[in-house]
Order: C-alpha cells, then sequence, then structure tokens
C-alpha cells in the first residue's frame, strides 16, 4: 500500500483539490441560489412562485449525472461560455460546467431547507418586530433568519456532505476530481486499492463537515444559555 500511494500521490492530490473546488464553490453558490430561490418560492407574486417551484421539481425529478451533462452540452449550444478563473488551469472549462450544474442542483435543495427554516420560526417573532417598528425586510433579516439558522445548520451540513458525494458525477464531464483518478489507476490493472483510497478521502471530507457542524450547533447551544 506505501508503496502504491507514493506511486500515485500525485493523482490522488490533484483528484482531491479539484474534489474540494468543485464542493466549495458550489457549496457557496448553491446557498446564495437556494436563498434567491426561496424568495421567489416563497412570493406573493404566482409566476414567481412557478419558476421556483419548476426548478425544485426539476433537480429533485432528474439525476445529478443528467443534470451535468444538460449542462455541459447545452450551454455551448446557447452561446454561453462561463468565465474560467486562471488558478483552474487548461481544464478550468470543465470544472466551471460542472460547478454550474452542482450549484443548480444542490441550489434547490438549498432552497426547501431555507424555507423549512424560516417556516419553523414562530410567526409571532415576525409579528413582534413589525410591532416594534421594524420594516419586514429588517425584521426577517434580524429576527427571523438568525434563529431559522440555528433550525437548519444540520440540514446545511447534510447537504454539503451530499454535494461532496455528487461531485464525484463531473467525471462524465471528463472533470479530474477523485473518481476520475479512478479511471486512470485502473487501466494499469489496479481496480481494488483505488477505491479504497479513494473511499477513505469521500469519507474524510463528509465526516470532517458533520464534526464542524455539530461543533457548530454547540456553540449555538451554548450561546442561547
Amino acid at each position: 500500500m506505501t508503496g502504491f500511494l507514493s506511486r500515485y500521490s500525485a493523482l490522488f492530490i490533484g483528484g482531491l483539490r479539484n474534489t474540494l473546488i468543485l464542493s466549495a464553490i458550489a457549496g457557496v453558490l448553491s446557498i446564495l441560489v437556494g436563498g434567491g430561490l426561496c424568495f421567489l418560492r416563497m412570493s406573493r407574486i404566482a409566476p414567481l412562485r412557478w419558476i421556483a417551484n419548476i426548478w425544485i421539481e426539476f433537480v429533485r425529478g432528474t439525476p445529478v449525472l443528467v443534470q451535468i451533462m444538460l449542462v455541459y452540452y447545452g450551454l455551448p449550444m446557447i452561446g454561453i461560455e462561463p468565465p474560467v478563473p486562471a488558478f483552474l488551469g487548461s481544464a478550468g472549462n470543465r470544472v466551471m460546467y460542472g460547478i454550474i450544474a452542482l450549484t443548480i442542483n444542490s441550489g434547490g435543495y438549498i432552497c426547501e431547507i431555507i424555507r423549512s427554516g424560516i417556516e419553523s420560526v414562530d410567526p409571532g417573532q415576525m409579528e413582534a418586530a413589525r410591532s416594534i417598528g421594524f420594516s419586514p425586510v429588517r425584521s426577517m433579516m434580524m429576527i427571523v433568519v438568525p434563529q431559522a439558522v440555528k433550525n437548519i445548520l444540520p440540514n446545511f451540513g447534510n447537504e454539503f456532505a451530499n454535494l461532496i458525494k455528487a461531485s464525484s458525477q463531473a467525471m462524465v464531464i471528463g472533470v479530474a476530481e477523485l473518481m476520475f483518478t479512478f479511471n486512470t489507476i485502473s487501466s494499469t490493472g489496479r481496480v481494488f486499492t483505488p477505491l479504497i483510497v479513494i473511499a477513505f478521502l469521500y469519507f474524510v471530507m463528509t465526516f470532517t463537515v458533520g464534526r464542524g457542524v455539530h461543533a457548530m450547533e454547540k456553540h449555538f447551544k451554548k450561546a442561547d444559555r
């Protein structure tokens, strides 16, 4: 095993780097997209609600793999080429398509997580804030959202862990993430060993996310005392 790791360490490190880039950027963007979708989802304007509902139902009703391929082949067909940051290297365009697809997917789930968190807050909190002169937006941002964050934090952690695992699907468009390294190494005849290493790396990432979320939950509970 030691010889195997030393021989293919560069491949695993590169794959891990791309997996983290995919997951981290898509994770941040999906929170922004999910927040925007939640605003549409809870809007009193019917067409805005329809947009959010269609997005969410599409995400729920189609596999991540299909969504990635739709973005990769569909965007160039309509003339959309996403900007590629220099740090992504020569294969950055593939990574960007993967990020866009994962953001579309995770944003739909984040929307529902945020919505459920907001709706879990006692409506009396909003009414109390309005009664002392807060505007609806200020009441939402200063009173409701902070309470909702505490309720949705575990679900946020679960969704980010799912996003890390879903990033493995980006191998289908040639993104050199962790699972893509398996294709390279398995061509040498080694199959089981690289899968063990890849599984371990995914476990470390998702376990770290879980422990981080748990630590944040404990911090919030202490702050409430």
